[in-house]
């Protein structure tokens, strides 16, 4: 691969990674503490999350193609690369503990949005209009942010698998 294809494949792959672990440690960090402050549990606290969360779902699953696709080809330009499940180095072995990682944390993340989030959308909807049981949102809320913690530990992982792989 020719210098500057890599160096964009490389730009992309980065602006990708800011995007999507970036934007879950930014909502975890800072964006879901200060709302719940200021706005306390209310139903506005919710609606606002769920906005953020449709807005930012599209984002994160389109950065998570172009990681896949920019480093994959990154990944075959490698020295250290010796072919697809060739694990003959420490390079490959962290790369595979990597890889091992994005698919924990896709997996975890598809729960959350197609699990998790309806379901509490749902219970949400039902105890506004007295029907539902606030013990089963309270549930669901705590393991959508279990999950989104979860997430945000496997990205700073990813990261920490990247940083290794790129020293050697």
């Amino acid at each position: 691969m020719s210098q500057p294809v890599l160096a964009i494949s490389l730009f992309f792959h980065i602006v990708s990674t800011v995007l999507w672990i970036g934007g879950q440690i930014i909502m975890a960090l800072l964006v879901w503490p200060e709302m719940r402050r200021v706005l306390k549990e209310s139903p506005a606290l919710y609606q606002l999350l769920n906005r953020l969360r449709q807005r930012f779902v599209p984002m994160s699953w389109l950065a998570l193609v172009v990681l896949v696709v920019t480093g994959l080809s990154q990944m075959t330009a490698d020295p250290n690369y010796d072919g697809v499940m060739q694990i003959t180095n420490e390079w490959s072995r962290v790369m595979l503990l990597k890889h091992l990682t994005i698919g924990l944390m896709v997996l975890s993340g598809l729960v959350l949005q197609y699990g998790v989030v309806p379901a509490l959308e749902r219970t949400s909807l039902l105890v506004e209009r007295g029907k539902g049981d606030p013990a089963e949102w309270e549930r669901l809320r705590r393991r959508e942010v279990r999950l989104t913690w979860f997430n945000v530990g496997l990205g700073v992982l990813i990261l920490a698998f990247s940083t290794w792989a790129g020293s050697l």
